[in-house]
């Protein structure tokens, strides 16, 4: 798993780029590819998703917009393109805002989002997705667990119970009590 890739985009098409790292292109599936310029650096930061046919890296410009992937991706019903055209069409406060308010109508107007994935999304993601200073450490437990091979959503459900006060690994080795009971 990849938490980011820097180097130079090579190539820029209408769902994803290419980022040359070490001369090896990394195809990523970005929300809007055309933020990206041609021969210019960036770092970007990447979710792999590992499936039995297929391997792909999404990418996202900041922690913000990559951890309100995982959020989405843990809703049942939405996957990882659904996600990624989900933040192609409006913005991660647009969208915390729509679930707080459970504003149906607002999370609609996104293609590919009908009235049951609209409900769904705020059923399983409303009161989840205060900001915090958390993020960046439960980023980093959350990612540890999926390379472990656990679900998002099943991390969703038991991140906010470790206490982020201690190492990595202390973290780790509690969210994996809570995982198995």
């Amino acid at each position: 798993m990849y938490g980011y890739i820097k180097g130079k985009i090579k190539e820029i098409e209408s769902n994803y780029i290419i980022i040359d790292n070490n001369d090896i292109g990394y195809i990523i599936y970005v929300a809007n590819p055309y933020y990206y310029k041609i021969d210019n650096e960036y770092l970007v930061y990447t979710y792999t998703n590992v499936k039995e046919d297929e391997l792909s890296l999404y990418g996202f410009t900041n922690l913000d917009e990559k951890k309100m992937f995982l959020d989405l991706i843990s809703v049942k019903g939405i996957g990882p393109k659904a996600a990624i055209a989900i933040l192609a069409s409006v913005s991660v406060e647009g969208i915390k805002d729509a679930i707080e308010r459970e504003n149906i109508l607002y999370l609609k107007k996104i293609p590919k989002i009908g009235d049951k994935a609209a409900r769904q999304i705020i059923l399983d993601l409303k009161g989840k997705l205060a900001s915090n200073n958390n993020v960046s450490t439960n980023n980093e437990l959350s990612e540890a667990l999926m390379a472990l091979g656990y679900k998002q959503k099943d991390i969703s459900k038991i991140i906010n119970k470790v206490d982020i006060n201690l190492t990595i690994e202390q973290q780790i080795k509690e969210a994996l009590k809570l995982l198995l009971k």
